[in-house]
């Protein structure tokens, strides 16, 4: 485009000379010559990581390296079991990220799905079909419809042509193109819903190059017509190659999860170095064991403190969510995208078939002297008539015209025949006028040879009439020119798109020029359309202000008709501002916009100008939603916190750059999706105070053995087993809490606010954990009591104990003391899962109970199963500890009802 700044203004024939092609094409040769100068068309591919270093990321962070060193440290330790124990969760985590990591975004090759295959083209003078991608610059393609072009051209041709442009401007209604030269002129342009005032005018160079009337770019569709076109760009080249390069550049940043457990793991870290060095600096130096003995205690407390079933809990717990999002038809590409949703503080929402239906409807009619009703033979015959659609495809507003024709018993191809169409003047924004010239047949009630039908702008067609047919032909005074106007304000603010029709018989009508043909018409009515909003879609943007959440909306349609839509669904429309207004506003008068204002929509948007307002909004410290279908809401969707792609009508592209796909196109699935992302940060938190909570006990064993000089409550492989093993399905449980009543009555939770923060961490640690380790203790304590051993006998027999050289009844004590400590902590776990978990989801949530049924089996494992026993260094219990067990459960769950919930 940049090298060609004024192809647009060129005659057709002018068009030629300038990329040195002719009418004919390119020779074989010369286009062989530039394909090898230029490369091919396509997009280039964007530089991907390698796998290897995609593994390597996710085997490196920080707990990651804090367990390779443990294990690391294991085996001089003299406890290689361990240490491969220990390297197989750093592994199953690894894996569960990587997976997620190896589908990750491909928005640019899916934007190179959006070029055709094949097209038409002319090489040596003959029309040959080739490879999309072997086009060049200068190459004569031929369009019709149903292709999509597959590069920048230059229209030299057109006969009733219109594109599809909505996947690069957004724009819902096909654009009439034609070849003539285009010259600066004034542009409507709408502010609050209202046209530019005197004076004001918009010269064609603020246009974006979508939307000038004699260029169709790649990616755009023929709608309708037939044209001949230059190619002027390809590949990176074009704009569609544009969006690509915005889409590439744009770092995503990291969601709030991410952050969030990133800072998680932080914490933990250095909380289980800090105390690990502590531990070994103790026993090393003042309990006076040796070098592996106190590493191997150090490495206990490390093993300890790093919730080992944390990230797996996490992902897992995100999947599930997925699921559940899924079966309410959202679809996730994104994991942490769920939990994202939970902060969301702004949703940017497009119009066409996210807050509508998408699709167009005839609502009412109305006729001078009639007034207003459903149906009109003359108004819809005529209307459909003046139509190029076909009921599949063209155009949406003609093809609810002949939908109310067809409801009336007049098929398409029996109006044809019966009022042949001999002339045709396309549809232009600047006359906002369509004219056909048929025979009437019986259509008009007067003798005539000819009929021209006018549709269009109700106040364009309004102003070219001269009378107003009734049950004759009357002239149009101003009374009913006042009753007509009234009427067509009166249908624009129920949200309508209004068309008038006209007539004007004759007997050689073809023959007028177009500009004598649409004059002195015969007012016929107005016919009323209406995309209307889907029924959900009020309740859900209600939904969204009671949960505290901004909707603006953000569209490539019209001011007037998006002003209208907002206004139906709730969104309300205090300020309209079209992206040339947009453009106007400095960064600083943005953000103030978008700080005070309360009910946006913006409307005519361009890429570069969506990307600006997710950035605005994301330096204002929102959480920024952005939902999008087209080409063009790719690089915004990358760049929100939250991209949502309609799965329907949505682009590869679009869906590819998101990271949540709506597979019915629906606002409401999207509120639905925002209920389930505060559901998922509820539960983390949930089950991140499960897990931490059994750290204490975890930890306590070895802060006494130093303190004290007592052999150790637990040892390093029965940690794991409650980490790794009883743990993980009650925690799963509660990750997969459904949303309690009210979630969506609470305000966003607020960006800063910590998912391990000081009220979780004084609960997990210092509250239920703190009853949980006592618990343990005094279970381990109470078995050596019951063997007649007291405090001074357990500091005696203590070096010998881990030296595994004492005798076999303090061995068997031993393995008993700490299976009840070990079974003790799982118990108080049960308790404890019961206690976190959501109000009133005892009997909804089964895998709760399977949890707990699974934390059974365990101990009955840890006493009963022989190998298990002999892995676990434990033993039967008597049946005394068995109700000791069973006393937990209740108590952890009436003293963990008393604290506040997580």
């Amino acid at each position: 485009m940049n090298s060609l700044p004024d192809i647009w203004r060129l005659e057709p024939d002018q068009v030629f000379p300038l990329l040195r092609t002719s009418p004919g094409g390119l020779s074989r040769e010369e286009a062989a010559a530039r394909l090898a100068r230029l490369g091919p068309n396509r997009l280039p591919e964007p530089p991907q990581r390698p796998l290897a270093k995609k593994l390597m990321d996710q085997l490196s962070h920080p707990m990651a390296l804090l367990l390779w060193v443990a294990g690391l440290l294991s085996f001089p330790a003299g406890m290689p079991e361990l240490g491969w124990a220990i390297w197989g969760v750093v592994v199953l985590n690894a894996a569960f990220s990587f997976w997620q990591e190896f589908r990750a975004e491909r928005a640019l090759a899916a934007l190179a799905e959006v070029l055709p295959q094949t097209t038409r083209v002319w090489r040596s003078g003959e029309l040959v079909v080739l490879p999309a991608s072997e086009l060049v610059t200068g190459d004569v393609i031929e369009l019709e419809d149903g292709d999509r072009v597959c590069a920048d051209s230059r229209l030299v041709w057109a006969e009733s042509l219109s594109l599809d442009v909505s996947v690069l401007t957004g724009e819902s209604m096909p654009v009439a193109r034609e070849a003539e030269a285009a010259q600066p002129r004034k542009l409507v342009a709408v502010r609050g819903g209202q046209g530019l005032g005197p004076g004001e005018s918009s010269s064609l160079e603020h246009v974006s190059p979508a939307e000038r009337r004699n260029l169709a770019l790649a990616g755009s569709l023929v709608a309708t017509g037939r044209g001949r076109a230059v190619i002027f760009a390809t590949g990176s080249q074009t704009e569609l190659g544009h969006v690509a390069h915005l889409t590439a550049t744009i770092q995503r940043d990291r969601s709030t999860l991410e952050v969030q457990i990133e800072r998680v793991v932080r914490v933990v870290t250095l909380l289980a170095v800090g105390i690990g060095a502590l531990v070994f600096a103790l026993t090393y130096l003042v309990v006076g064991l040796g070098l592996l003995p106190s590493l191997l205690f150090a490495i206990g407390i490390i093993v300890a403190n790093v919730p080992e079933g944390f990230l797996p809990t996490v992902t897992l717990s995100l999947a599930m969510a997925v699921q559940r999002m899924a079966r309410r038809r959202a679809l996730v590409r994104r994991l942490s995208a769920v939990e994202t949703l939970s902060a969301a503080t702004v949703i940017c929402t497009d119009k066409t078939g996210t807050l509508t239906e998408g699709r167009m409807a005839l609502r009412a009619i109305w006729r001078p002297g009639a007034g207003e009703s459903e149906t009109d033979r003359l108004l819809v015959t005529g209307a459909a008539l003046c139509s190029n659609a076909r009921l599949e495809s063209g155009d949406p507003t003609e093809v609810a015209l002949l939908q109310a024709a067809v409801a009336l018993g007049l098929e398409q191809s029996e109006l044809e025949s019966r009022c042949p169409r001999l002339r045709e003047i396309p549809f232009d924004t600047r006359r906002r006028l369509m004219t056909v010239v048929v025979r009437p047949g019986e259509l008009w009630p007067e003798p005539a040879a000819q009929l021209a039908l006018t549709k269009g702008a109700p106040l364009e067609v309004l102003r070219r009439c001269k009378s107003w047919l009734r049950d004759r032909v009357l002239p149009l005074d101003e009374k009913a020119r006042q009753e007509a106007e009234s009427m067509i304000a009166s249908l624009a603010d129920r949200a309508f798109r209004v068309l008038a029709l006209a007539a004007r018989p004759g007997d050689d009508l073809v023959a007028l020029p177009p500009q004598s043909l649409e004059q002195d018409l015969v007012f016929l009515g107005l016919v009323a359309l209406y995309d209307p909003p889907r029924p959900e879609v009020p309740e859900a943007v209600a939904q969204c202000r009671r949960a505290g959440l901004r909707v603006h909306m953000v569209t490539g349609d019209h001011g007037r008709t998006a002003r209208a839509i907002a206004l139906q669904v709730g969104l309300g429309a205090d300020h309209v501002v079209t992206g040339e207004e947009l453009d106007r506003l400095t960064e600083a008068q943005l953000r103030g916009l978008l700080k005070t204002s309360h009910g946006l929509v913006f409307a005519r948007m361009i890429p570069e100008q969506k990307l600006r307002l997710v950035q605005a909004f994301q330096d204002l410290g929102e959480i920024v939603g952005v939902t999008g279908d087209g080409v063009n809401d790719a690089p915004a969707l990358r760049a929100a916190h939250i991209g949502i792609a309609m799965g329907k009508k949505g682009t590869d592209v679009a869906r590819e750059a998101a990271d949540i796909v709506l597979t019915d196109d629906n606002f409401a699935s999207l509120v639905m999706a925002i209920e389930e992302g505060r559901a998922v940060y509820a539960n983390i938190r949930r089950f991140l105070t499960y897990v931490l909570s059994s750290n204490v006990p975890e930890m306590l064993p070895f802060l006494f053995m130093v303190s004290l000089g007592i052999p150790p409550a637990l040892t390093i492989l029965q940690i794991l087993a409650v980490d790794l093993g009883t743990d993980i399905v009650p925690a799963l449980a509660l990750g997969i809490e459904p949303a309690e009543p009210g979630t969506m009555a609470e305000p966003p939770r607020r960006q800063e606010q910590r998912l391990l923060d000081a009220g979780l961490l004084a609960r997990a640690y210092g509250y239920l954990g703190m009853w949980e380790g006592a618990a343990a203790m005094l279970g381990f304590s109470a078995v050596w009591w019951a063997h007649g051993y007291g405090l001074s006998e357990l500091q005696a027999l203590c070096p010998a104990l881990l030296r595994g050289t004492a005798n076999p009844e303090a061995m068997f004590v031993w393995a008993q003391s700490t299976t009840v400590a070990l079974a003790t902590i799982v118990a108080c776990q049960v308790g404890n899962v019961l206690v976190c978990r959501a109000p009133g989801a005892w009997l909804r949530n089964r895998l709760l109970w399977v949890g707990v049924g699974l934390e059974t089996l365990a101990v009955l494992a840890f006493t009963h199963v022989g190998w298990v026993q002999g892995l676990f260094h434990t033993t039967a219990l008597e049946s005394w500890q068995w109700l000791w067990l069973a006393l937990w459960p209740p108590l952890m769950l009436a003293v963990g009802s008393r604290s506040s919930a997580a």
